[in-house]
């Protein structure tokens, strides 16, 4: 297996994982609901699609900001709950994607220097921000799932057949995203391999050329 091949691959889908969340991170098609508007007779509920920050309101052609509850004298222990979660979120997400910048530079470095020890670290470093996207989409997840829960607890009843509620493209590129940084954790222990064992044939050229 060529060394450079593997490294050409594993700067390839690094590159893609950080295209990948950075476009997740900055679209809103994270949540989807979508009202059937002929059934929709009192008007109660929107057509909407969400992101990290903003929720885009398809009647009114509005954007406002995520925010569980606007008025702090009614917020309640489960509002506070998923304001953390939602908090945790944007801290999670966007950290990793600045780890995915610093991951390729170090990695550059490391494949240049076709260093074992570098190699390797980078690919702890790469599973490490695997690590933090994990953990942003399966808190997204819980919350979204808690916030859908409260919604139907507040309004007294399940949410009625003509409004239904999905997952968006955007979440679906953050999952991508993490399995890139995975597939390029594997592919620089790869390397790190074969940069051992190149080193390792040409340590024992030399000693026998001696």
């Amino acid at each position: 297996m060529n060394f450079g091949r593997v490294v050409v691959a594993a700067g390839l889908s690094g590159l893609l994982s950080f295209a990948f969340l950075a476009v997740a991170i900055g679209s809103e098609y994270w949540y989807i609901i979508d009202v059937d508007q002929e059934s929709n007779s009192t008007g109660e509920f929107k057509s909407s699609h969400s992101g990290l920050w903003r929720i885009y309101e398809e009647k009114n052609g509005s954007y406002h900001a995520v925010s569980i509850y606007m008025n702090t004298t009614e917020q309640t222990e489960q509002h506070e709950h998923l304001s953390n979660l939602h908090s945790a979120i944007v801290i999670l997400l966007p950290v990793s994607l600045v780890l995915l910048v610093f991951g390729g530079i170090f990695g550059l470095v490391a494949s240049l220097a076709r260093s074992y020890t570098l190699l390797s670290g980078e690919a702890l470093y790469f599973l490490i921000c695997s690590f933090f996207t994990l953990s942003g989409v399966c808190i997204y997840v819980s919350y979204s799932e808690q916030a859908l829960d409260l919604l139907q607890w507040e309004i007294g009843t399940e949410l009625p057949a003509h409004v239904h509620v999905s997952f968006g493209w955007s979440l679906a590129m953050a999952c991508l995203s993490y399995c890139l940084e995975l597939a390029t954790s594997v592919l620089l222990m790869l390397a790190a391999r074969l940069a051992y064992c190149q080193h390792h044939h040409e340590s024992s050229v030399a000693l026998s050329m001696a």
